[in-house]
């Protein structure tokens, strides 16, 4: 069967739609190949080209593959998968020649629309590829009607289709059995997560966060927002150094204690909230210290670090609970010789200083840090000058201008060179309010390093030295708002209109996403459990579930069964209905239609009976097979057509 010419062109329009992404994504040199691949078929149902022959194609097949096994190294994870497939299916319309390969061809483009969700789940991509399964759709109606339409009802039809198909995909999305792990379980390729905080700090890897102004995570609280000054949101705590660069306890490694939760008591009532984190390609999560309540998948590890067992490659929602007021307890003999570790033979001038204060009482020694950075010229900038070995000599008697981790580095070394137990804490402080709707945004310019000190009488407490630098050395007053206040910062100054509307529009845009967040990608097997129990489905265990989901998908194929019966009985089509009225008027006059005539053949021997009728059936006659059957205008043939059969004389 030779495919029209307007359905080939309905099937590359959609194709098109549906490789535009994936094109973005290829490596530089595979989007000339499948974009010359896309113009040949143009070519070949524009101007009437041959198709290429089979030891052409199978060159072309032989070098597009080659050309994924250099992008990826291997044909197999999503990214490669998707590459070899948006190359197969450009290769594929070059030997395009049937009804079936056509629908082969659409298969493949939504398996290849179904792929895009691997790669990304937003809003936009997921309204962008709702479109390009319309344009698909589209093209097999067009691909099964030769005769050709308006373009418009081929979209019509199409959504149609798509409204019909709706109830039963929200039927499967609300019922069918979710497993626990994030959507699309396949995991992502490391380097595609976004930047986040490293497992690691050299003096200068946190200020290349600070202009990002990509979402970390956000977070929805139960009750009223806390204050700026108490969102210190942990993430990697730092221990072991060697005077530059600081570690964490590694995970393949650790010491006995370091899986064993430490004690502490809380001094407040907890805080229950929604965290929402992006994937960062890391095991930890971020969440307030510290934590009261720690879900299955979690694990609270001695120094109150929260890990997952796995790489957090998608989004993921997290529901948590803690106390930003507490005590923890007594500190262990190996944790206390590691928080007292220094290289030996690095920042000697540091050490000097701490030796000064190590006759103080422990509280001392730490006023004693704070009164330093806050009396001497210290400068909190995003843009510190670059250090060289004895860094953090180098910051405290030399540059003194610094970064949150300036500070951090420098008030451990200093704690622990006077005997005080201190170690690093990584993470976000504070977030910002969307006024449009009820949530946090912490975004990663919010990344922030401070301090933990051990002392007898309260255990680990937090101390951030940044914050104790006066306003007037804070650089600029987006550092100096975030530990002061979580209102939104764009829209606390007097900007210019369009500046403010466009302020607006991101929070809205960015409410608008976490809706699509919570609600659509974060509906998983805990949300699904609470669904059933309001329901009172739960009660029937998942079988029961099952049923009512084969009951629910039944009663609404049963509905467009009904309502495809219903137009079968009643056509729908205006020149088919008025044709028919046409023969029922000749069949009161005692012309019946016989079932094998067709409209020219039931003409003539009408014409012959009834003379007198004769110009009215020939007129009728003509303009229905020309409605019906050719290329008649049915914007000027349809009222005549019309006129016609109302003036034929009923009996």
């Amino acid at each position: 069967m030779n495919l029209p010419r307007h359905g080939r062109l309905w099937l590359l329009g959609a194709l098109a739609a549906v490789l535009l992404p994936q094109l973005l994504r290829l490596p530089p040199w595979l989007i000339p190949y499948c974009l010359a691949l896309l113009g040949w078929r143009l070519a070949i149902d524009l101007r009437g080209w041959p198709l290429p022959g089979r030891p052409l194609r199978l060159l072309l097949t032989l070098a597009g593959v080659g050309a994924v096994l250099l992008g990826y190294r291997t044909l197999f994870g999503p990214d490669a998968g998707l590459a070899l497939l948006s190359v197969m299916l450009c290769l594929k319309l070059l030997e395009l020649r049937s009804l079936r390969d056509a629908m082969l061809v659409i298969f493949m483009g939504w398996f290849l629309v179904a792929g895009g969700f691997l790669v990304d789940q937003s809003i936009f991509v997921g309204a962008y590829l709702l479109f390009t399964v319309l344009l698909l759709t589209a093209a097999l109606v067009a691909l099964n009607h030769p005769a050709g339409s308006a373009h418009r009802d081929y979209l019509r039809r199409a959504g149609l289709l798509l409204m019909q198909a709706l109830p039963i995909m929200m039927v499967l999305f609300l019922l069918f059995p979710r497993l626990p792990g994030p959507l699309w379980g396949i995991p992502k390729n490391a380097l595609s997560a976004q930047t986040s905080i490293s497992d690691h700090m050299t003096l200068g890897n946190i200020t290349e966060l600070a202009d990002s102004e990509a979402v970390a995570f956000r977070v929805q609280f139960d009750g009223p927002v806390p204050p700026a000054d108490q969102l210190y949101w942990r993430g990697p705590v730092l221990w072991i150094t060697d005077g530059r660069r600081w570690d964490p306890i590694r995970r393949e490694s650790p010491p006995r204690w370091f899986g064993e939760p430490a004690g502490h008591e809380p001094l407040g009532e907890a805080m229950r909230y929604a965290l929402t984190l992006e994937p960062h390609d890391q095991h930890w999560v971020f969440a307030l210290e510290l934590p009261a309540a720690v879900p299955r998948e979690l694990t609270l590890t001695a120094d109150f670090q929260l890990l997952l067992s796995r790489r957090l490659t998608a989004r993921q929602r997290f529901e948590l609970a803690a106390h930003t007021t507490y005590r923890t307890g007594a500190l262990p003999e190996e944790q206390r010789r590691l928080a007292l570790q220094l290289p030996s033979g690095r920042n000697l001038r540091t050490r000097e200083l701490a030796r000064q204060w190590s006759t103080l009482a422990p509280a001392e020694i730490v006023a004693a840090a704070l009164a330093h950075f806050r009396d001497q010229p210290y400068w909190y900038t995003r843009r510190p000058p670059l250090l060289g070995d004895d860094a953090i000599d180098e910051f405290l008697f030399d540059s003194r201008r610094g970064f949150c981790e300036h500070y951090a580095a420098a008030f451990v070394t200093l704690m622990r060179g006077a005997g005080v137990p201190a170690r690093i804490v990584t993470g976000y402080q504070g977030g910002e309010s969307n006024p449009l709707a009820d949530y946090l945004i912490v975004r990663q310019s919010r990344a922030h390093a401070w301090a933990e000190v051990w002392l007898e009488d309260g255990g680990w407490l937090r101390v951030d030295p940044t914050a104790v630098i006066p306003a007037a050395r804070v650089e600029t007053e987006t550092d100096l708002q975030r530990f002061r206040s979580t209102s939104a910062p764009m829209l606390n100054v007097d900007l210019h209109w369009l500046t403010r509307n466009l302020a607006q529009l991101r929070y809205g845009w960015d409410a608008l996403n976490n809706a699509w967040n919570q609600w659509v990608l974060g509906y998983n097997h805990l949300r699904q459990k609470e669904l059933l129990q309001r329901l009172g489905l739960l009660r029937f265990g998942w079988q029961g579930a099952a049923a009512m989901m084969a009951a629910a998908i039944g009663l609404v194929l049963m509905v467009v069964a009904l309502q495809l019966l219903r137009r079968g009985r009643r056509p729908r089509d205006p020149v088919l209905r008025l044709y028919e009225r046409y023969c029922h008027r000749l069949e009161r006059l005692g012309l019946r239609r016989a079932p094998h005539e067709g409209p020219a053949a039931f003409a003539r021997r009408a014409e012959g009976l009834r003379p007198d009728l004769a110009p009215a059936i020939r007129e009728i006659s003509a303009l229905y097979i020309a409605l019906r059957y050719g290329t008649a205008d049915s914007a000027t043939a349809l009222p005549r057509l019309r006129t016609a059969v109302s003036r034929l004389p009923w009996a």
